[in-house]
């Protein structure tokens, strides 16, 4: 299975950290956001990565290279336009490849291990979903007793902003600026979308505080 990083967005709410410097490489710990999920992904047992960029490209381009460093093969798909989640990955479909893969963003921290959710059986797609954060307290999207992920329901959890992708909720798309919802929300609807609860440790660094408080974790 190949994997997908999202690292092109401009991360405004981080400035002025990221007028210099992406949000995928701010550091946490002894390594950087990325450099944390590529290893993750190396540790799963995954080779092939693809990583879309468009802000501060070169610094993640250098960063990553092509991936030996890692003992991976990064691939890249440069935006010339940010491309939002949806219109990012219909550009990288090429890379991906007609496969399920498997999708990241690359502005959070887990220790989800990731070895497990590459063994998930997916139909469109399978989602891991957390605890609804103090940013974001209404929540996405609900579980039922089936795993399904439910639009319909009132308690909702948060996508975790990770998860398998199949590239055929793609099929009908075109080249453009769309967001992910608009091919997962039919499937949805269809019910043929699962996902999980995972309890453990997740940051989704979206501001400053929220990167402090990913690096108290590793005080």
């Amino acid at each position: 299975m190949k994997a997908m990083i999202l690292a092109a967005g401009r991360g405004e709410r981080l400035k002025p950290l990221t007028i210099i410097t992406p949000k995928p490489l701010l550091i946490a710990g002894n390594t950087t956001l990325l450099g944390h999920t590529l290893h993750q992904l190396r540790n799963a047992g995954m080779k092939d990565v693809v990583i879309n960029v468009h802000h501060l490209k070169e610094q993640i381009i250098d960063y990553c290279g092509n991936g030996s460093q890692f003992n991976l093969n990064i691939q890249y798909s440069i935006e010339d336009e940010l491309l939002e989640t949806g219109g990012g990955i219909f550009q990288a479909l090429p890379l991906l490849g007609n496969e399920p893969f498997l999708l990241i963003s690359g502005d959070i921290w887990t220790d989800y291990p990731l070895e497990n959710l590459i063994k998930k059986p997916v139909c469109a797609a399978h989602l891991v979903f957390v605890n609804n954060p103090d940013f974001h307290v209404i929540g996405d999207y609900s579980l039922d007793e089936n795993n399904n992920v439910r639009a319909d329901r009132p308690e909702k959890l948060t996508y975790a902003s990770f998860g398998i992708i199949h590239p055929n909720l793609f099929h009908s798309e075109k080249h453009g600026v769309f967001r992910l919802t608009k091919v997962l929300q039919p499937a949805i609807n269809q019910g043929v979308v699962t996902g999980e609860h995972y309890n453990g440790v997740w940051h989704n660094i979206g501001t400053i505080n929220e990167l402090h408080q990913l690096r108290k974790h590793f005080q």
